[in-house]
């Protein structure tokens, strides 16, 4: 079942922990805060869809101002 990952980028203090424990999806952008790696944005949102959560999990656990989450089955999982 896909995973849709949800990243407010507006949010986003530039710490991180997205991208420490979850490089192969998050990185740090030139304006000190991170980007989802892939994903389509509209405004301050960004969303990638994938097959499973992979370390996306971690990352929106890890994240202190929670500005990723995770939906599946269109409920909100974090």
């Amino acid at each position: 079942m896909a995973v849709k990952i949800i990243h407010d980028r507006s949010t986003c203090i530039g710490c991180g922990a997205c991208a420490a424990v979850c490089p192969d999806f998050w990185e740090m952008a030139g304006d000190g805060k991170s980007n989802l790696k892939g994903a389509k944005g509209k405004g301050g949102s960004f969303v990638l869809e994938l097959p499973d959560k992979k370390c996306n999990l971690n990352a929106a656990q890890s994240c202190p101002v929670s500005c990723i989450h995770l939906e599946e089955k269109g409920k909100k999982l974090i």
